[in-house]
Formats: structure tokens, C-alpha cells, sequence
């Protein structure tokens, strides 16, 4: 028997997935189980806007779906989730690490909000460059007399 190592699957549905979450739910349960996949916990992460456009669609439904497999199940479940037209992304990781109670606590992050960006010299990090030694002032020879910095 091969041994099976713990993953987790975030799938990213369009946002009407919010109307139909049991089907979306149902779908990826589906696919995991499709590949041999044993479910440990799958729920509802998080319907956030997306950073760009993906598939024409502005927001997303994300599912995280922690399951045991074998490790060529991940290539399948991968394959499935880009030849579906329900299935916007999918990203598959190992997660060995975790414990069930682990899992089940998992919950989305505050969404930051956007860095403002603004010139150095608006900020307190702005440091006026230091003088180098070719800054310095250069006497000036008088007519006539030899200039002693230069190379013969």
C-alpha cells in the first residue's frame, strides 16, 4: 500500500458559487475523491475580490479543502480543475505538518489595505546624499605655474 501524505487545496470558484456553495462544495469533494483522495476538512475560505481579472471575473469563492493521497493524485486533481469550466484556479500543497484541530481553525487574513506610495522626500526616510571626495572644492592653479596633479 502507498503511502499517503496530507495536502491542501485552495479552490478558487466564480463569485456566483456563493448562490450554489453546497454545489461548489460537492464539486471539489468530487474531484479529490475522484483521484483517491480521503477529505479531512473542506469548508468555505473566504469571497474576496481578486487582484485582476481572471476568466472575467472581478471577485472569487475560495474553498480550502485539506485531504490525504497519494502523491500522483495531485497531478489528476490539478488536470481536472484546468480542464473545468467551473474551476477558476487551484492550487495544491503539501501540509504534512498540520494536525486536524489545525485545520478546522484555518480562517482568512484581514485584507490589508493598499500601500500608499509617495516620493522619499515626503516620508522621514529621505537622507540627503553624503559629500564625496570629488565634491570637495578644487584649488585653482595660478597661470603659468605647473599643475602638479597632472599625469606625465
Amino acid at each position: 500500500m502507498a503511502k499517503l501524505n496530507q495536502y491542501e487545496a485552495m479552490f478558487l470558484f466564480p463569485p456566483s458559487g456563493t448562490m450554489e456553495l453546497q454545489a461548489c462544495t460537492d464539486y471539489a469533494k468530487s474531484m479529490v475523491e475522484r483521484h483517491g483522495g480521503q477529505i479531512i476538512v473542506l469548508k468555505k475560505w473566504d469571497e474576496r475580490k481578486l487582484s485582476y481579472e481572471l476568466g472575467g471575473q472581478k471577485r472569487g469563492l475560495y474553498l480550502i479543502c485539506f485531504f490525504r493521497a497519494e502523491g500522483n493524485a495531485v497531478a489528476g486533481i490539478e488536470r481536472d480543475a484546468r480542464l473545468s469550466e467551473q474551476v477558476l484556479r487551484v492550487l495544491v500543497t503539501r501540509c504534512d505538518e498540520l494536525n486536524e484541530q489545525e485545520m478546522a481553525a484555518v480562517e482568512p487574513q484581514p485584507i490589508a489595505p493598499p500601500r500608499e506610495e509617495r516620493p522619499s522626500w515626503e516620508t522621514n526616510d529621505y537622507r540627503p546624499r553624503r559629500p564625496r571626495r570629488d565634491d570637495a572644492p578644487k584649488e585653482e592653479t595660478p597661470e603659468g605655474a605647473a599643475d602638479t596633479t597632472a599625469k606625465e
